[in-house]
């Protein structure tokens, strides 16, 4: 029990409760206080006001009639309904009129205002045990005689009284509540944790397809385990891809690598200075086909990792395009294919200059390298168009195109259609194309160009 007490005083939630209970705990005590104070404090103003006025009545009339006509004045309201407290005291100090049976003498030796409370007894028959409480003002008279003249103090002090006890039973029912507000609140809390703890460590055990709990309630614990799960599921999805990727590097970089290996073997046995030469310069072309596999490889995971986000400008696209069609004329010319270009003025869009012109170089990269028909002239062109707040870029050619089904694996690294890898290349062309096409907020989709394959990279408009 007190190992449950100690989890459950760990948690926010019990902490945050037992702090606003104490808060509104406090304030309650320290409110009721001060209006069952100034209450009281109110209520003896009015007994202070009307003893004076009650006392200047009486010293008009022991003007006007003398002291038996104040004292019978005195008797005749000291038996009236919630009447005042009258006495009247001898020289002596005994009480010789009035509806008071006895009162302390210590109070009675006194004149003036007595506001300490004090005890007395009335000659009224009163089947309550509690003692009776009254302030009083005490006057002395010429002839050594003194009057009181109170007031019962009971009604506020039972009020008070009141206040105090509603108070206590109150705070404690507070308590009580909270209390039990606690433990089920804390308790459902433990055991939502504690089944995200048992998840964790299969997780941690390699268990990588188990998930947070989510029970539908739509709380914090579901929406944060929501998010943890798709953050699982993108770790899930990047471990398969990091596992491709290694397969895939292992598998492409095999024989190139074997390649390399058995050209600087024969240079090293070759017998004639220009074999030597011969070899040595394939072993410079192997070399180069490597570290732009391996470049192409690192521009990828910079622009998958979000590296370029920050380095977004607005920027010409016509102009840009302009300037990659003409950088890739004399290429398509040597080449014996027709490039054709159809880009409208003053489009812009929002992005990284570097890595939008890597984009668009590689789509026709790719079309001059398979977009070539078996026969006849190959023919590419270069087109953009705006429509409803996005651009669209299109390289079409009219080659072989790729079947519809393999539109999305062309996508992955090392994807290539040339299962014998006799073509130039290594499959990491239109991964860069999509990866940055993902990080633009755009997207690469495939068409049909009947005959060739139409590849479109699509971007956002930036906003006025």
């Amino acid at each position: 029990m007190w190992a449950r007490l100690v989890q459950l005083s760990r948690v926010t939630a019990i902490r945050l409760s037992i702090a606003y209970t104490l808060a509104f705990g406090i304030l309650a005590v320290i409110l009721i206080f001060y209006m069952t104070g100034g209450a009281v404090d109110y209520l003896r103003q009015q007994f202070r006001q009307s003893i004076n006025e009650e006392i200047l009545s009486l010293e008009r009339i022991y003007r006007d009639r003398g002291l038996n006509g104040m004292i019978r004045e005195m008797e005749r309201r000291s038996h009236a309904p919630d009447a005042n407290l009258y006495v009247v005291i001898g020289p002596d100090g005994r009480i010789l009129a009035g509806n008071v049976l006895a009162v302390d003498p210590e109070v009675l030796a006194r004149t003036g205002w007595q506001d300490h409370p004090f005890e007395y007894e009335s000659l009224v028959d009163d089947d309550d045990d509690r003692s009776n409480r009254a302030v009083a003002r005490i006057m002395e008279l010429p002839n050594g005689m003194r009057i009181l003249i109170g007031q019962d103090i009971g009604e506020p002090e039972r009020f008070r009284d009141v206040v105090r006890r509603a108070l206590s039973l109150s705070m404690g029912m507070m308590l009580l509540a909270a209390i039990l507000i606690w433990f089920f609140v804390g308790r459902r809390a433990l055991k939502r944790i504690d089944m995200v703890s048992r998840s964790t460590e299969r997780i941690l055990a390699g268990d990588r397809s188990e998930r947070l709990p989510v029970v539908g309630s739509n709380d914090e614990f579901d929406r944060l385990s929501g998010r943890m799960n798709l953050m699982l599921d993108r770790i899930s999805l990047l471990d398969e891809g990091l596992r491709n990727v290694s397969d895939s590097i292992a598998h492409d970089l095999k024989t190139p690598l074997t390649r390399l290996r058995n050209k600087a073997d024969q240079a090293v046995g070759a017998g004639s200075d220009e074999r030597r030469q011969e070899l040595l310069s394939e072993i410079i072309v192997e070399a180069d086909q490597l570290i732009k596999t391996f470049n192409a490889l690192l521009m990828i995971s910079r622009v998958e990792a979000g590296s370029h986000v920050a380095e977004l400008q607005e920027l010409d696209l016509s102009e840009l395009l302009n300037d990659v069609a003409e950088l890739y004329e004399p290429v398509a010319e040597e080449e014996d294919v027709a490039f054709e270009v159809g880009i409208p003025g003053k489009l812009r869009v929002s992005a990284n200059r570097e890595l939008l012109s890597q984009a668009v170089t590689n789509l026709i990269d790719n079309a001059l390298k398979y977009g070539r028909p078996e026969k006849g002239k190959g023919h590419i062109s270069l087109s953009a168009v705006s429509s409803k707040g996005w651009v669209t870029i299109a390289v079409t050619d009219n080659g072989p195109g790729i079947p519809g089904d393999k539109h999305d694996a062309v996508k992955e690294r090392f994807a290539r259609l040339d299962e014998s890898r006799s073509k130039p290349g290594n499959g990491l062309g239109l991964a860069l194309v999509d990866a940055i096409a993902k990080i633009h907020g755009g997207k690469l989709e495939f068409g049909d160009a009947a005959p060739g394959l139409e590849a479109k990279l699509t971007l956002p408009v930036p906003r006025a």
